[in-house]
């Protein structure tokens, strides 16, 4: 099982991210990626060369992030 430590371990630069918005896209944009079984990467489209954020399915869940939202399937 993944921990956060290890998430951090997945290769990301050839994942597709997709960005979701909570409203007008001047504010709130996200972006998600699935980076393994089970693992996400959470950025923010404002900041493009930021280091994504990274979690597991059942964390995105307790943060009530659902990546159905963004057009992803769990």
């Amino acid at each position: 099982m993944l921990d956060g430590t290890s998430l951090y371990e997945l290769d990301i630069t050839s994942v597709s991210f997709v960005k979701a918005c909570g409203g007008p896209c001047t504010e709130g944009c996200v972006t998600l990626a699935r980076i393994g079984e089970n693992a996400w990467a959470l950025g923010d489209s404002k900041r493009p060369d930021a280091e994504p954020l990274r979690f597991t399915t059942e964390e995105l869940d307790a943060a009530g992030i659902d990546p159905a939202k963004f057009g992803v399937s769990v």
